[in-house]
């Protein structure tokens, strides 16, 4: 059983503070200013270049990338780290097209996270193929499956709502009818557990600084099914994908396997971040963080219904169906959302009327859940949102 209290212990977390937006950003491993500290001055301040080799930076990616693969249920040497996930996901889009060259419909749905869909407009355009996106609700994905879909491209967790899609089910028809699928697990991985080998999903992309704390902009990471990586063509062919990066070859090669989704020199301050975070996992089970986030969930639901009816359930009421958040709605949830910042709660908003909260056993608990569920009492019931200056919108929510 996961020693959650420990687990807590490894992060910092300012007194007076309840964090529930983990989800968003999450805080910082006690360890990890030591660990990219140390890095700075024993790797980058004393053996400067040659750390790249003596420090083995230029593996760092793939090793990295084994560690977080452990927690999407990939296989060793499936997973690279490096980039953005908007990035990783335009690579894996565009392989899967080029895999897929006589079908035109890209299929996602309209709960997936906005950069997705943007990344894949722009690659339709750039590539003027006569490509196309289709969106739909997402409880009629199955339905609309079809020989003329290329790629079925979801979000796993819905970024608002948390409502949760059934991978394996998904995938299975999916492949039924020759689709590839392309998995977002942003709110996913190091929430619950995922088993895109076990669910055959053939591609899956992710961040790492929501629930794998590795810091704001911290890499993404991205999975290609190894019975398809040596089909893969990567669209971005960068320096370190290549097959022998130190040849300076004019012509690209893709390296073999998953080393060719890689692109340019990789985040190595942030990839060590990232490792003092995942220290703080190797001594987690993740069917543990999911057992417990449920009853954190549950709890806060129960909790904040029975004292604010103004506020209305935006998550699937079954656990089953639910990520690791819960969003409730109200016409003035940014301005409500403020209020509950300004008293030491934070979650954040999601427009049009969404405010969402985020539930990371390794550092909260059920105590923290019942003094959040009281401050959100206390700012509705005595409309402490209804101030003008909760109502001036900042540039971030």
């Amino acid at each position: 059983m996961t020693d959650f209290a420990k687990t807590k212990s490894l992060f910092h977390l300012p007194a007076g503070l309840l964090y529930l937006d983990g989800n968003s950003l999450g805080p910082l491993p006690r360890a990890a200013a030591d660990r990219v500290g140390a890095m700075m001055q024993q790797e980058w301040g004393d053996l400067l270049v040659t750390a790249w080799t003596r420090a083995d930076w230029i593996n760092q990616p793939s090793r990295v990338g084994n560690r977080v693969g452990k927690l999407i249920g990939a296989p060793a040497g499936s997973v690279v780290m490096g980039d953005t996930l908007s990035i990783k996901l335009y690579q894996a889009l565009a392989s899967a097209l080029e895999m897929s060259a006589e079908r035109k419909i890209i299929l996602s749905d309209s709960g997936n996270f906005p950069t997705d869909l943007y990344m894949a407009q722009g690659l339709i355009k750039s590539l003027d193929r006569g490509y196309e996106l289709q969106l739909c609700e997402p409880e009629e994905i199955e339905n609309r499956l079809s020989a003329e879909v290329a790629v079925l491209m979801l979000t796993e967790v819905d970024y608002r709502s948390g409502r949760l899609h059934d991978m394996r089910s998904l995938t299975e028809k999916a492949h039924e009818d020759g689709i590839l699928t392309i998995w977002d697990l942003a709110h996913s991985a190091g929430a619950l557990p995922v088993r895109v080998a076990d669910c055959d999903v053939d591609f899956a992309v992710g961040c790492s600084y929501k629930y794998l704390n590795s810091g704001p902009g911290g890499p993404a990471f991205i999975y290609v099914a190894p019975r398809l990586v040596e089909q893969v063509q990567p669209a971005l062919c960068g320096w370190l994908g290549h097959q022998a990066p130190f040849d300076f070859g004019l012509d690209y090669r893709p390296a073999a396997g998953i080393e060719r989704m890689r692109i340019g020199t990789p985040p190595i301050l942030q990839l060590t971040a990232l490792e003092a975070s995942l220290d703080i996992w190797d001594m987690v089970d993740i069917e543990d963080v999911r057992a417990v986030s449920i009853e954190l969930s549950s709890l806060f639901i129960e909790l904040v219904e029975a004292s604010c009816p103004e506020l209305e359930l935006a998550s699937p009421r079954d656990e089953r169906r639910r990520g690791s958040q819960v969003s409730f709605r109200f016409e003035h949830g940014y301005a409500a959302m403020r209020a509950l910042i300004d008293r030491g709660l934070i979650g954040d908003f999601r427009a049009p009327d969404i405010m969402r909260f985020g539930f990371t056993p390794l550092y909260l608990e059920a105590g923290e859940v019942r003094k959040a569920a009281l401050i959100i009492e206390d700012v509705m019931s005595n409309r402490l949102w209804d101030r003008p200056r909760y109502h001036e919108h900042s540039p971030v929510t």
